[in-house]
Order: structure tokens, then sequence, then C-alpha cells
């Protein structure tokens, strides 16, 4: 496995896994399918503070992660919301564990304060995987998604970085 800076070539394999999550997971609110179009104005708001990495194993984009601006004031310039997906062919490999480690690197790199995860209730993988790296739980938003006919609650978790 190789983890690397996403490039406008992985976006159809990104879109795939993320159209997937919107498909059969609580993972994502977003209702329908994205377009590549939709992608690619995604795609275009990542890279320098807000890095987007890659799983490449074996040419194939196994997973990606990223760092997004946690809200648009000024600030909140230090801290980023945490996203992770995986594409449900690779889960279970350890493939999330690597991607969190390599962009929590780099949020520590890129002198974050405070990185955020929003992680709907029931993805007990996620947090898990979460915890497993010191992210605490900050609160519960109740009711706030309505997916599969059913209302979903948000957690928060946070993790205070070390920096100097």
């Amino acid at each position: 496995m190789h983890i690397r800076e996403a490039q406008e070539a992985d976006i159809p394999a990104m879109l795939a896994i993320y159209n997937h999550a919107i498909r059969t997971s609580t993972a994502t609110f977003d209702l329908q399918a994205q377009t590549l179009v939709q992608r690619q104005e995604w795609f275009a708001h990542y890279g320098g503070p807000h890095p987007l990495i890659v799983a490449d194993i074996d040419g194939h984009i196994a997973g990606y992660s990223c760092l997004s601006p946690f809200r648009s004031k000024p600030a909140y310039s230090r801290t980023a919301e945490l996203s992770v997906y995986i594409d449900d062919r690779f889960q279970g490999r350890g493939i999330g564990k690597a991607l969190v480690k390599e962009i929590l690197d780099r949020a520590q790199k890129l002198n974050y304060h405070v990185v955020i995860a929003g992680i709907t209730e029931g993805n007990d993988i996620s947090i898990k995987l979460h915890e497993a790296f010191g992210f605490t739980l900050a609160g519960r938003f109740k009711e706030v998604g309505y997916k599969f006919d059913a209302w979903q609650d948000v957690l928060f978790y946070q993790l205070f970085l070390r920096n100097e």
C-alpha cells in the first residue's frame, strides 16, 4: 500500500467509493449519488492546508482521507474536520488506520490544534478507529439527519494535537 496525495486521475475511483457510501451507509448524509463534475468541484477545494490523500494498492484506490475546514470563520483556521472513506472491497485490511495516521501526521505538520470527526451513531467501526487515535466524544447532535427512513444522531469526536 502506498499513501500519496490524491491526483485528478483518482477522482473517478474516489467518486465510486463515495457513491457506494451514499447508497449503503449513513457515513455521509448525501442522499443522491454524486456526478463526476460534482466530485471534480469538490476536489478543487483541496491542497495546501487541506490535504486529500489516497491509499493506492497496486494501482487501485482503496480509500481516501482529507482534512476540510471545520467552519469558514477565521477563528476556526486551526481546526480541521477529518473524513475517511474505504472501498468496501478493501475494508478490514488496516487501510483506514494507515490513512488516519498519515492525515493526522499532516495535520500536526500544518499546525492544526484540533481535528474534529463527525460520526453517525451506529458506525462503530469508525468510532473505534478514531478512538484508537485518541479522539474523544465531544458531543451528540440528536436527530440532525434523516436517511434510510430514520432520524440519525451525529457524534462529534475531537483530538487535540500537541503543537510546540
